[in-house]
């Protein structure tokens, strides 16, 4: 006569390796669409980036255009704008 106690940890442990397989599929499959992910964030990061140096490109150079715009109407001379600190 089979141990009926065998018989029901076999069974048990086929459904431990049946759900773990199942689960190590799925982090698979979620590691593929984390990489996926990444490579399109690379291109939304590089965009960024560029934005951020326009960004701040365009800032120096109002601020230097204020700064032009307000010695003009003082009166200074263009040579003094390089002496000047912005």
């Amino acid at each position: 006569m089979d141990n009926p106690h065998a018989e029901r940890q076999t069974v048990l442990l086929q459904r431990i390796v049946k759900n773990a397989d199942r689960f190590t599929e799925a982090i698979v499959e979620l590691n593929h669409c984390l990489e996926e992910t990444v490579r399109a964030n690379e291109q939304v990061k590089t965009a960024a980036d560029l934005v951020a140096k326009y960004r701040k490109n365009v800032h120096y150079n109002l601020e230097a255009a204020r700064s032009q715009s307000s010695l003009a109407d003082t009166g200074a001379s263009t040579d003094d704008i390089g002496t000047n600190q912005l």
